[in-house]
């Protein structure tokens, strides 16, 4: 199908008024439980760690930064979802509380990831799709994409991604969550107007990560705030670029959700690194973005009973299906 799909042919009005209604609960449990896991870990780690041996740290460590990224995804995940107003019924925790609970911790604005991924919606697969270039020259080789991943594991995404974002909040290159860079001119600007932009952007985040290393200064783990930074600088580059692939790479040009757009099937660990809260299931998000998490997996089904959609492939085999270009 390339024309775009009238949601109107797929549900009745009933079912989407059904499938539409968010609950203050379900986003609550999203943002509390992301952070229970999060605590838990530094639990831990800072309750084992005495006991443990050296090659037991450095194996509780990577445990930890590979946990921690999943979250980390999880916290921009309940962000997406809320720039869709979405993930909460009552406006201030879906804007407020969501912004300051999950956007500011990973050095994220909530109102501006807004303005940009609503572009990607209405634009999505075309040129004019900001996130495009997240998903260009797919499908690539295995050794060009092993690259890729070793670039991400080994912190150079990471470190290119945090120069990016000092960049952005200093108002020296537009904001953006894409690979694509454009310059904002500096024509008249003072070396103090730097520092102004970079607190008024960067302040939010800045504080949240100052009151979580305060927490774990106040609980006599201090340390253990390097492992929150290793995680975003390694992992996590490398979970975001994973979950971008499975979403639109390779996928046809189209106006149409059905086709520019991948559900993958996602099990516990996918669940708990690449596909938190349901992102898996984005065919279905991209049909009708205002779906609430918790509804995608039954919005799933009953596209599935109707013929609309297939069996979707795993993260496996999306990877494969995007490597297998010749060297």
């Amino acid at each position: 199908m390339n024309t775009r799909t009238a949601i109107s042919d797929l549900f009745s009005r009933e079912e989407i008024t059904e499938l539409t209604s968010k609950s203050d609960i379900h986003g609550s449990w999203a943002v509390l439980s992301t952070w229970a896991v999060i605590g838990g870990i530094f639990a831990a780690v800072a309750s084992t760690w005495e006991y443990l041996p050296a090659w037991g740290k450095l194996l509780m460590c990577i445990a930890a930064l590979i946990v921690l990224a999943g979250r980390q995804l999880a916290l921009a995940i309940i962000m997406h979802d809320a720039s869709h107003q979405s993930l909460f019924k009552t406006k201030w925790l879906n804007d407020v509380a969501t912004d300051w609970l999950c956007a500011r911790p990973i050095w994220n604005d909530l109102k501006k990831y807004r303005v940009h991924h609503i572009r990607h919606h209405s634009r999505t697969s075309t040129v004019d799709d900001p996130d495009l270039s997240l998903v260009a020259g797919f499908p690539t080789s295995k050794k060009s994409l092993m690259r890729k991943f070793l670039r991400d594991i080994s912190g150079i995404t990471g470190f290119k991604f945090a120069v990016g974002r000092v960049l952005m909040d200093t108002e020296k290159m537009e904001w953006t969550v894409s690979n694509d860079r454009r310059w904002i001119s500096q024509e008249g600007r003072h070396w103090a107007d730097y520092a102004k932009a970079f607190l008024k952007n960067s302040g939010g985040a800045i504080a949240t990560n100052a009151a979580l290393f305060s927490v774990l200064w106040a609980a006599g783990h201090p340390k253990l705030y390097a492992l929150w930074v290793l995680a975003y600088l390694t992992p996590f580059p490398l979970f975001l670029r994973v979950r971008s692939m499975a979403e639109h790479a390779g996928m046809p040009t189209s106006n149409s959700a059905l086709t520019n757009t991948r559900t993958t099937k996602a099990g516990y660990i996918a669940r708990a690194l690449v596909a938190p809260i349901h992102v898996n299931y984005h065919k279905e998000h991209h049909l009708m973005a205002t779906v609430p998490y918790f509804k995608l997996p039954r919005m799933h089904q009953m596209l599935k009973d109707r013929g609309y959609v297939s069996e979707p492939p795993t993260y496996w085999q999306v990877l494969n299906e995007l490597s297998n270009k010749a060297e």
